[in-house]
């Protein structure tokens, strides 16, 4: 684990080293490339969600939730409720 841990350090360290030796002009660039990645990523994520939104139907169906244990297990035993199992305790 520490092995990982250095190593991860020193490629950080790495990475430090070669973005202060770039110029000041190209880390500005990157900085902006990113940024404008960021935002239109937002921007796209944004703009789904208000079209999902805006074409649903807006009706929510109200059901009864079924036990999904029962509805799969073709067995006639009811599967009990751990609250009503009464345990005796061990008495050393």
């Amino acid at each position: 684990m520490k092995k990982l841990r250095t190593t991860i350090s020193n490629w950080i360290d790495m990475l430090d080293t070669a973005w202060q030796a770039m110029p000041v002009k190209k880390q500005r660039r990157y900085t902006l490339i990113l940024f404008a990645g960021y935002a239109a990523l937002s921007l796209t994520v944004m703009l789904k969600v208000c079209y999902d939104i805006a074409k649903s139907n807006n009706m929510m169906t109200i059901e009864h939730i079924e036990n999904p244990v029962i509805k799969q297990s073709k067995s006639p035993v009811i599967p009990q409720d751990s609250l009503t199992t009464i345990l005796k305790p061990i008495i050393k």
